[in-house]
């Protein structure tokens, strides 16, 4: 593939042809701002936080979806651009949650950051603002939709499973939100809570029930592990505390293979100081089960206490 030259704040940058802006960037160590953009599932386009300023076109263009041009002359840090992301984020928190101070994601939300980066303290929009219940309808994912900034990151992560797709858009304009089929809580829905979604969520909108109220994201230390109950190598990370694992989260799926819920039980099994105990539905309700038929061991255990009883 042919490599194209351009010019991103007055450095010289080479890439293959049918990069995008955004990539180009951050290939030469030039940061830009993203809140939609996944690499694994690129090409979104929906935050627009990532513009940059482009001489000859007539817009702002979000970087994650033009491709480079030879000669193009790229400018990420602009007055425009700066003055646009400032009214972005402004946009943003006009109907978010200003409850930092008691949100599970502080420390670690991209719109705290970039707020701060930013110098937007709080909204200059004032209007009606969205009012949506907690879901906390099962036993492994909160998810708050007032904090939801319609990234898509979780429609798109699940959408990526096949057989999955358990949430999308729906409704319009104001009222548009993300939603499971027949928008019924999610406890209710086809979900089969892999985490993929909270994984990647930038925001406080989805986060993990377990975790609720045991540590801020500063006292967590983060350790990678890699699941063996099956030979996918998914990858999740130990959340330690104080010395003590309080609980595990997702982090990347193996090639070729979603995440699971029975994988990331495994690792609560093996690693959390005092695990949760499983749940599982049955006739459409969570019940609590045991630690072998959650991880679907029920008839190897019968079998060694058969074995090792003769």
């Amino acid at each position: 593939m042919a490599n194209v030259t351009l010019t991103i704040d007055g450095q010289k940058v080479t890439v293959p042809a049918g990069t995008t802006v955004l990539d180009a960037a951050r290939s030469a160590g030039i940061f830009i701002p993203t809140l939609c953009h996944d690499p694994a599932i690129p090409g979104f386009g929906a935050c627009r936080l990532c513009i940059v300023e482009i001489p000859g076109m007539r817009n702002l263009p979000a970087s994650c979806v033009t491709t480079v041009a030879e000669g193009m002359v790229v400018h990420t840090a602009s007055e425009a651009v700066i003055e646009a992301r400032r009214t972005i984020i402004d946009l943003l928190l006009a109907n978010h949650p200003q409850d930092c101070l008691t949100c599970e994601k502080n420390g670690d939300c991209r719109l705290q950051d970039y707020a701060f980066m930013y110098g937007v303290r709080q909204t200059s929009f004032h209007g009606e603002r969205k009012n949506y219940p907690l879901d906390d309808s099962n036993p492994y994912i909160i998810r708050d939709q007032n904090k939801c900034i319609l990234c898509g990151k979780c429609v798109r992560t699940c959408q990526a499973v096949p057989g999955r797709s358990v949430i999308d858009f729906g409704y319009r304009g104001f009222n548009t939100r993300v939603v499971t089929a027949m928008d019924v809580p999610l406890g209710e829905s086809d979900c089969v809570y892999c985490a993929r979604c909270v994984a990647v969520c930038p925001v406080g909108a989805l986060t993990y029930k377990p975790m609720a109220g045991k540590g801020r994201t500063w006292e967590i230390q983060r350790k990678p592990v890699t699941c063996t109950f099956c030979e996918s190598g998914c990858t999740f990370e130990l959340n330690i505390k104080d010395g003590k694992v309080i609980g595990i989260t997702a982090k990347e799926p193996g090639p070729g293979r979603p995440l699971c819920l029975k994988g990331r039980l495994g690792l609560e099994l093996l690693y959390v100081e005092e695990p949760m105990t499983p749940m599982l539905k049955k006739d459409g309700r969570f019940v609590p089960v045991s630690w072998a038929e959650a991880l679907g061991l029920e008839g190897v255990v019968a079998r060694m206490k058969e074995v090792e009883g003769k």
